[in-house]
């Protein structure tokens, strides 16, 4: 996108579960001058975060997700930024500002355009220039940005891409006939930016308009991509990724707290799932679904489960992952003892487990792993 491109990095749902009070004042430090979040109330949060990062360093916050009756005082109070795409976004913007007395043009919103998901932003038509008209010489209203979101930014293929561009084109074609002038575009994700098809676009269509282009990656952030799709074709975890040199930033560990023998025929856990078919060696882990560990990581006699890592060898997980506590199968390893160290996400001694091993066991995707993981699991920056 060049060097006039701007980053805005994706602190939203606990920064993906990483937590985003350890994540936001970091990235800022770092250089990033626009953090996303979802709401106001994990704006204000993020806000409170970054309370002690430089001025020079601080950053502006985008509530991606609109806003709602009673939070436009806490919206403008804690100098944060909507997106918008509703007229009554802008009805209790414009009743908060008049309430502060704000001047002309001090109270920043960017708007976003439906391009083809259906799920936030105004259409490219009537409703977008019936919108653009409360942006008034004499409004508190600023429109500041425009922005929309890609659907299949991972599929190289994708015609819903090409579809978007225009439709995208059509909208900025409309802001422009109503003399308004944005100083950013934005749009897509950790795969948009990955991909590397639609964002050169975006930068074009931002300097024609004497505006600046932005992109907003989230997973790619935390180590982690998705795989590459061709049109039509389902995700597999063994195509390309969109990233082959990312590393996770995140290890989630717990210890051993208890250890038993178990004689052949004993069941293990909820259910009676898994058989032991010969002596076995268990440890105890504190930490289950309650956590974030997926029950579907769960082990049965007829299909294997997920498992962690203890001394740099595998534990694989037996029975069922119950809410506060799991059951690994310790019997390889004749070294293992109360307290040492188990790895549920991350890397020991060369041998590894990520939230993309998860996700396939569980068939999901990592961000939902990732951000599954609750709140009751200390964040520590090591």
């Amino acid at each position: 996108m060049g060097s006039t491109a701007e980053v805005l990095a994706v602190v939203k749902a606990d920064a993906y579960g990483h937590g985003a009070a350890v994540c936001a004042p970091l990235l800022a430090t770092a250089g990033a001058r626009w953090l996303g979040v979802t709401s106001v109330e994990e704006g204000v949060r993020v806000r409170e975060a970054c309370a002690e990062t430089a001025a020079d360093a601080s950053p502006s916050i985008l509530v991606m997700c609109g806003l709602w009756d009673g939070e436009a005082a806490d919206l403008v109070e804690h100098s944060l930024t909507p997106v918008v795409w509703e007229a009554f976004h802008l009805d209790l913007l414009e009743a908060e500002a008049g309430r502060r007395g704000l001047k002309r043009g001090s109270l920043p919103v960017h708007v976003e355009i439906d391009t083809g998901m259906a799920r936030q932003g105004v259409a490219a038509d009537h409703r977008l220039a019936s919108l653009l008209k409360r942006f008034t010489p004499d409004s508190a209203l600023r429109l500041e940005g425009v922005l929309t979101h890609f659907a299949s930014a991972e599929v190289v293929d994708s015609r819903q891409n090409s579809a978007q561009m225009t439709i995208l084109e059509r909208a900025l074609t409309i802001v422009a006939e109503h003399g308004l002038q944005p100083l950013w575009i934005h749009a897509g994700s950790s795969s948009t930016m990955d991909a590397g098809i639609e964002l050169p676009h975006i930068a074009k269509l931002a300097l024609a308009m004497g505006a600046r282009p932005m992109a907003r990656p989230g997973l790619a952030l935390y180590g982690y991509s998705l795989p590459l799709e061709s049109y039509g074709e389902r995700t597999s975890p063994h195509r390309p990724k969109l990233r082959n040199d990312l590393q996770p930033v995140l290890t989630w560990k717990t210890r051993i707290v208890s250890l038993r023998e178990i004689g052949a025929g004993s069941t293990i856990g909820y259910g009676g799932t898994f058989a032991a078919r010969q002596p076995m060696r268990l440890a105890l882990l504190p930490v289950g679904y309650a956590d974030g560990l997926r029950r579907e990581l769960s082990c049965s006699d007829r299909k294997p489960g997920g498992w962690v890592l203890i001394g740099g060898r595998r534990a694989p997980i037996v029975g069922r992952v119950s809410m506060d506590l799991t059951i690994v199968d310790v019997s390889a390893i004749a070294d293992a003892a109360l307290g040492d160290e188990a790895v549920l996400i991350g890397q020991q001694e060369g041998e590894s487990v990520t939230a993309d091993d998860h996700a396939r066991l569980a068939a999901t995707i990592p961000y939902e792993i990732l951000c599954g993981i609750s709140d009751r699991v200390p964040r520590v920056i090591v």
